[in-house]
């Protein structure tokens, strides 16, 4: 079984958060930020993955803490879903569009993080979500989940549309790059080094 399951408890935050890498696209998330559940539901539902993220934060600061906290504590729970990550095809990669947007999401699940992040958006705010935090969730998660991760927009003049694609192209990418190749010899990590945690 590849899932884990995590919580964070800190003054700003109070997170638990579930993850079944093998799951069908199920969902119970619930933030206090409406927009950024719209974006955590479609990480489960196009990876396909089942998704548990109940968080309770500082919103009457802003969402900062809750959007960075949900980030390394789901990073946490993927990596440790994925365990020696032996089997796994590694990289992953998707073009989504959403009407006018256009996203390309590329991913190794290298156990090295890195993220490279180039999206701009026209306003500042979707509904209650502040933009620049979606960079914010993505460097958390990166960190935690030890993947390197890149994510371009190439087009788009919506920022609804620029965000979601942007979501579901990593749901996509992340998909495939932690699915089990079949093709792969049973209990082989796809490194030269012969592992993908050191």
């Amino acid at each position: 079984m590849r899932s884990a399951r995590i919580e964070r408890d800190t003054k700003e935050t109070a997170i638990a958060v579930a993850v079944d890498l093998d799951g069908a696209g199920k969902s119970d998330i619930s933030t206090g930020i409406g927009f950024f559940d719209h974006m955590l539901d479609q990480i489960a539902r196009h990876a396909p993955l089942d998704l548990t993220v109940l968080a309770k934060g500082d919103l009457h600061i802003d969402g900062h803490h809750t959007v960075e906290d949900v980030g390394l504590a789901l990073g946490q729970a993927v990596d440790k879903a994925l365990g020696d990550r032996k089997g796994i095809a590694r990289y992953g990669d998707a073009h989504v569009p959403l009407d006018e947007a256009l996203t390309r999401v590329v991913i190794d699940v290298s156990g090295r993080p890195y993220l490279v992040y180039d999206v701009t958006f026209p306003a500042e705010r979707i509904g209650e979500f502040d933009t620049e935090l979606m960079r914010e969730f993505f460097q958390a998660f990166a960190m935690q989940a030890r993947i390197g991760l890149h994510i371009d927009s190439l087009k788009g003049v919506n920022s609804h549309h620029i965000a979601e694609s942007a979501f579901k192209g990593f749901a996509r990418a992340f998909g495939k790059a932690v699915a089990i190749d079949p093709r792969r010899v049973q209990g082989e990590a796809p490194s030269t080094k012969g592992t993908l945690t050191a």
